[in-house]
């Protein structure tokens, strides 16, 4: 316990930044019209592909069986977050298609 609470007294500033960039994070999506919603998940997971890129890499200079374990998990949970994020955006598009 005394180690945690020397974490954050340590590391306050960036907890604090990392709090704040959850809320502003919230309010900004919160606030984002559906019409654009589309266009920013294509970006997201153009993103996401990268993220799975560089955790790949990561994962091929672990030295140990931990950062091994994170890196997969990594790989695993980026690649579940860019396939549900296609899926919904598919489902987006199908809204917009004129129906036959």
């Amino acid at each position: 316990m005394g180690n945690i609470l020397g974490f954050f007294l340590l590391h306050r500033e960036a907890i604090f930044i990392v709090i704040l960039s959850i809320f502003l994070g919230i309010e900004v999506i919160s606030h984002v019209p559906a019409i654009l919603h589309t266009p920013l998940m294509s970006g997201a997971n153009a993103i996401h592909g990268v993220v799975i890129i560089g955790a790949i890499i990561v994962m091929g200079h672990a030295e140990t069986n931990g950062s091994m374990i994170l890196g997969f998990l990594a790989v695993v949970l980026g690649t579940l977050n860019v396939v549900g994020g296609f899926v919904v955006t598919d489902r987006m598009l199908e809204m917009f298609k004129k129906k036959k």
